[in-house]
């Protein structure tokens, strides 16, 4: 059995709740900020914008509570061409991200899940599942509801692809089931128990079929089966807010390979995608377009094989 066509992305819709600082306070210290600002955000929702935008075929599957910041979410979603017949309204409170951005780009993220904690995943969310190409998750949503979506999928013949953040013990059968695994590079050697991003991924991809260890300023490298396989170098770019690159990584990503392109142009898009997200204010907003990550990939940097 194989699967079909388009992404789905099951994950965390949250409003992001953003105050930007010139430096990170001390305890106990108060500290003037310079703006406040809202914005639709959570790695599931960004990450099926950046997919959306990049030109896959985006569903979300997720669920928002019953107040105002619910139709936000929703409308923001919409606006993106995904489709959201999979965002449920359950009691409670939508979830939220208290964000954290400091003059040097840098931030740091609180969230409270709210709707996130929702654990259904009903007979429509699997029939998307298996239509679907790609199946994309994060761990913003409860574990055991991953697990049954990416058993799910693999059954369905359905490429998974596992953003392990924010990491955490406990993993080891979600690590399993990743075809694809991206962490970034603290993440990969939490995961991994290794102190090095290399050995990490070489560990790791003992386990998930292909590992994308993302390197910020650095780039990203690739290992398959015990050994690093690619290293793809970084864009320059002026980092603004490096609140959203991950998330534009893996979307830009998964958009690439649901197109039938390959890893390697993939990887390129993505680097480019994420470059791009950093020198822009901001969560879903700073997302580029695929007519902007093509005019990227005209101007290409130097990249490395193994």
């Amino acid at each position: 059995m194989t699967g079909g066509s388009g992404v789905v992305v099951l994950g965390s819709a949250n409003m992001d709740l953003v105050v930007r600082q010139p430096r990170r306070a001390e305890p106990g210290e108060t500290l003037f900020g310079t703006d406040f600002s809202t914005g639709p955000g959570g790695k599931g929702l960004n990450q099926a914008i950046a997919a959306a935008r990049a030109g896959a075929s985006v569903r979300f599957i997720g669920a928002v509570g019953a107040d105002a910041f619910a139709e936000r979410l929703r409308d923001r979603l919409v606006a993106d061409g995904v489709g959201v017949e999979g965002l449920r309204t359950v009691p409670g409170a939508t979830g939220i991200a208290q964000i954290t951005v400091t003059d040097d780009g840098q931030n740091t993220i609180v969230v409270v899940p709210g709707a996130n904690a929702d654990r259904a995943f009903t007979e429509d969310d699997r029939s998307a599942v298996a239509a679907a190409s790609h199946l994309v998750v994060q761990l913003e949503r409860p574990i055991e509801l991953l697990e049954v979506a990416l058993r799910h999928a693999r059954d369905a013949g359905v490429t998974t692809v596992l953003t392990p953040a924010p990491a955490g013990a406990g993993l080891d059968a979600l690590l399993d089931l990743a075809d694809v695994l991206v962490p970034n590079e603290g993440e990969a050697m939490m995961l991994s128990g290794r102190d090095d991003a290399e050995s990490a991924a070489i560990e790791l991809s003992r386990r998930a079929a292909t590992v994308i260890v993302t390197l910020g300023e650095y780039g990203a490298l690739v290992a398959r089966g015990g050994a690093v396989v690619r290293r793809v170098g970084a864009r320059p770019a002026r980092a603004v807010d490096t609140t959203a690159a991950g998330d534009t990584f893996v979307g830009v990503l998964v958009a690439w390979l649901a197109d039938g392109l390959s890893l390697d142009e993939a990887l390129e898009a993505a680097i480019a995608g994420a470059a791009i997200t950093v020198t822009r204010a901001g969560a879903a907003e700073s997302m580029p377009s695929r007519d902007e990550i093509d005019r990227a990939l005209a101007s290409p940097v130097a990249t490395g094989g193994v």
